[in-house]
């Protein structure tokens, strides 16, 4: 009996000894249950980076009460229009991204200036204003040591006709900056050489401003640029030799300037190019040796420069162009037969020009071809187009202003294309318009020689014998 009491007691002296760490153990594993069930608190940014929000969002916008009416801009479900947020490894939310100028993005008011509040933002990688600052007039300004703290890969500043001044230097800062595109405002001043360092850079657009001065050479150090983008502004100096050392350029735009000089020929190392821009300066000289490498070439617009030369033969070895634009650039001599090759060719616009000669045959046969301009040059021959061909391109095929030109009779009233129709002879055989200092004297003689006989013949109808 007192064994079973002794045996009966010890059971629960051991009980209660384990119940005070048992009791615990389980609570605490339940909470960690609880804790792995409920995700971590990811609807809050930190207080510092909300704040510097909130102070960007109410100087460029008016749309809201930002602060009442989204107090957690990057909550899911409830965020702001125009800002994407990521998750970081602290588990807040951070913004990642800013849109601002068109809806559904918050549009800007007419105080709005340029926010450098932007780079406190540490964990921003984009940043986008369209058509903002319209009317106060503001500049880029940006903090040194704020850029330095910065993740931004893309800056776009488009069409902003108050953004005034000069491209500040300390834009190098952003060493992890891919995309920069300053285009449609009012920027003067050069292009900072500064700016080509930035390493990561793969598209810079700086496009219809007012910048001036050269194209510095520095620009051979963007090694990774994919796309170049200097057109429509006042910038003056030649094409820089260095530009053949971007191999990895697709796009080159340097058209409506003022740039002079030969293109160079290191242009021919780039044989990723596919788009190539240079209408609208004051080039002149000779084509690059190695214009035929550019075997990517797809679009090569060069109207509006005194090139004063014959075509080059080499452009009929670019087999991948579909458009080629060379208008009013003084090109003389005739159109070599060799662009007939450029099956790939959609447009091709060499009017107002001095070319000569007839049009090549070829053309007739060009598959893709719907856009056909030799307007306002000197021309010469039988138009050899069929009228299938005449239909299809239509009002997109210009030979007005030719005035040795002329259409066969065959195909003369299957469209209008400002060419008269030409004449034949007894057998049959289509002859060319005269001249008019011709027409005259050729006329009177005709007139003499034929209406005697004329007159005769209806004599003897009226009046026989």
């Amino acid at each position: 009996m007192c064994y079973s009491f002794s045996l009966t007691t010890f059971t629960l002296v051991l009980l209660l000894l384990s119940l005070p760490t048992f009791i615990p153990s389980v609570s605490n594993s339940t909470n960690a249950q609880h804790a792995k069930k409920q995700p971590p608190n990811n609807n809050n940014m930190l207080p510092s980076e909300a704040e510097t929000l909130f102070k960007i969002m109410e100087s460029m916008s008016s749309d809201q009460a930002w602060r009442i009416s989204h107090p957690n801009p990057c909550q899911p479900g409830s965020s702001w229009p125009g800002i994407e947020c990521k998750t970081s490894q602290d588990n807040h939310l951070h913004v990642t991204r800013l849109d601002f100028g068109t809806s559904p993005n918050p549009t800007c008011k007419t105080t709005a200036t340029f926010p450098s509040q932007i780079f406190a933002l540490p964990y921003l990688q984009s940043v986008f204003f369209f058509n903002c600052f319209t009317h106060a007039k503001t500049t880029l300004t940006f903090s040194q040591i704020r850029l330095s703290n910065s993740s931004l890969q893309q800056i776009s500043l488009r069409s902003n006709p108050a953004l005034i001044g000069p491209i500040p230097p300390q834009i190098t800062s952003l060493k992890s900056l891919q995309i920069l595109t300053l285009s449609q405002n009012r920027l003067t001043g050069q292009i900072p050489v500064a700016i080509f360092s930035l390493n990561s850079l793969v598209h810079l657009d700086l496009s219809y401003n007012m910048l001036t001065g050269t194209i510095p050479s520095q620009v051979g150090n963007l090694k990774n640029l994919v796309g170049l983008d200097l057109s429509y502004n006042l910038l003056t100096g030649s094409m820089p030799v260095t530009i053949g050392q971007l191999g990895l350029l697709q796009k080159l735009d340097l058209s409506s300037n003022s740039i002079s000089g030969a293109i160079p020929d290191s242009i021919e190392k780039l044989n990723l190019l596919v788009f190539m821009a240079l209408s609208n300066n004051k080039l002149r000289g000779q084509f690059p040796r190695g214009l035929a490498k550019l075997q990517s070439l797809q679009y090569f617009i060069m109207d509006e420069n005194p090139m004063n030369m014959p075509l080059p033969l080499e452009f009929g070895d670019l087999v991948k162009l579909q458009e080629l634009r060379l208008a009013n650039s003084g090109y003389s001599g005739t159109i070599p037969p060799s662009f007939s090759q450029l099956m790939n060719l959609s447009t091709l616009s060499l009017q107002n020009n001095k070319l000569s000669g007839e049009i090549p045959a070829g053309f007739g046969s060009l598959p893709h071809i719907y856009h056909l301009n030799l307007s306002r040059n000197l021309l010469s021959g039988v138009v050899p187009f069929e009228s299938s061909f005449l239909k299809r391109l239509g009002r997109n095929l210009d030979l007005s202003g030719n005035p040795g030109l002329c259409l066969s009779p065959s195909v003369a009233y299957s469209v209008k294309i400002g060419v008269s129709v030409c004449g034949s002879n007894k057998n049959g055989s289509v002859i060319q318009p005269l001249k008019k200092s011709q027409a005259p004297s050729g006329f009177s003689i005709l007139f003499f020689l034929f209406v005697p006989w004329g007159l005769l013949g209806l004599h003897q109808i009226l009046f026989p014998i």
